[in-house]
C-alpha cells in the first residue's frame, strides 16, 4: 500500500461506524466512509467536538451540520525532504509547498482527497528530475483534473500542464488553488472539456505529452450531456490516452475509487496497454492514510502506476 504521511495540515484522528474523524488544519469534520466497516470505541475528544458533520441519509445523499466552522478555510502541503526546494536527483522544484482552498459542499467532499500526496510525491519528483539541461518543460496532461491538486503539484515541479475537467466550477477552484499556492503564473491551461472528446482532438492535432494523470469517476457527465462510467469506458478511454504519451514519455497514472476496479485489475489493463508496447514497468497498490488513534491505515482507494 502507499501511505499519504507527509501531511501536517491534515490527519485522520479516528475512524469508527462507518464514519472517519478528520483533521483539515484547525478543524474536525466527521464523515462518511463505506471503507469503515467495523466499530471501535470513539474515545477520540474530537467526535464529540467536532466543527462538521455530514450526515448520510438513508434515501440517498444527506446534509451537513455545522458547529463553528467557516464558510472556507485553506490548508498546505510541504513536499517531503529536508531540503524541500530540491529533490533526490538536485534539481530545484519551483515551490516547495502547495496551499488548497476547502468548504464543506455536496454529497461529504471538501474539494481534496489528501491521500492523492503519495502520488503527487511519485510524480513530482520523476518530472523535476526530468532534462535537466533542458529549456523545454515536461508536458503534462491531467484528466479528469477536479480542483486540482495533481496540476499543481506537477506545476510546483516545473512542469507544463494541461488541466480537463467538465465542470466549469471546478476548473475555477483549481485557478484560485493556484492562485493561493503561488502558481497563478504557472503554464497551465486551463480547460472545461469533456476528457474524452478531448483527447480524440489531441490524437488528430498530433498533440503529445511526457505524462498523463487520469482520476475519473465512477460516473460523470459531460458539460453536453456526455456519459461516463467507469467500468464501461476505462478500458477503451486508456488505449486512447495512450496514444497521446511522448516518445520520451515518464509516467501514466491512474486513480481509480470505482468498487471492483482493484490495484490488479489496474495493473492487468496498464500492462497491456502501456508496459507490453512501450516498455517500463507497472505498480499497482491500495492507496491509504495513516489513522492516528489506532496506527493503523485507512484504504482509500487504488492507484495504478506506469513509469519508463
Amino acid at each position: 500500500m502507499w501511505i499519504a504521511d507527509n501531511w501536517n495540515d491534515y490527519e485522520v484522528l479516528d475512524a469508527s461506524g462507518g464514519e472517519k474523524l478528520e483533521r483539515w488544519g484547525d478543524y474536525i469534520l466527521i464523515r462518511p466512509d463505506p471503507q469503515v466497516i467495523w466499530s471501535t470505541p470513539r474515545s477520540h475528544p474530537g467526535w464529540k467536538n467536532r466543527n462538521g458533520h455530514y450526515h448520510r441519509s438513508a434515501k440517498g445523499g444527506g446534509e451537513w451540520e455545522f458547529f463553528r466552522l467557516p464558510d472556507e478555510w485553506s490548508i498546505s502541503y510541504a513536499f517531503r525532504g529536508t531540503s524541500r526546494r530540491e529533490n533526490p536527483s538536485g534539481v530545484r522544484r519551483s515551490r516547495d509547498s502547495l496551499t488548497f482552498r476547502l468548504k464543506p459542499f455536496s454529497f461529504k467532499h471538501t474539494g481534496l482527497f489528501p491521500e492523492q500526496a503519495v502520488n503527487w510525491e511519485w510524480f513530482s519528483s520523476l518530472i523535476a528530475g526530468a532534462r535537466p539541461n533542458s529549456d523545454t518543460p515536461v508536458r503534462i496532461l491531467n484528466l479528469f483534473a477536479y480542483t486540482g491538486g495533481a496540476t499543481l503539484a506537477a506545476a510546483a515541479a516545473g512542469a507544463a500542464v494541461t488541466h480537463v475537467d467538465a465542470s466549469k466550477g471546478m476548473v475555477s477552484w483549481a485557478k484560485e488553488n493556484a492562485q493561493a499556492s503561488g502558481l497563478g503564473d504557472a503554464p497551465i491551461r486551463w480547460l472545461v472539456d469533456d476528457c474524452t472528446k478531448f483527447v480524440e482532438r489531441e490524437i488528430r492535432r498530433g498533440n503529445r505529452y511526457d505524462g498523463i494523470i487520469m482520476d475519473p469517476p465512477s460516473y460523470g457527465r459531460g458539460p453536453k450531456g456526455e456519459i461516463w462510467k467507469m467500468e464501461d469506458n476505462i478500458w477503451p478511454f486508456l488505449q486512447l490516452a495512450a496514444q497521446l504519451l511522448s516518445k520520451d514519455a515518464l509516467f501514466f497514472l491512474i486513480n481509480s475509487y470505482t468498487t471492483g476496479l482493484q490495484p490488479a485489475v489496474l495493473s492487468y489493463m496498464m500492462n497491456e496497454t502501456l508496459a507490453r508496447h512501450l516498455g517500463g514497468q507497472v505498480e499497482a497498490a491500495e492507496i491509504g492514510l495513516p489513522v492516528s488513534q489506532s496506527g493503523l491505515v485507512l484504504p482509500c482507494g487504488a492507484a495504478g502506476r506506469w513509469q519508463r
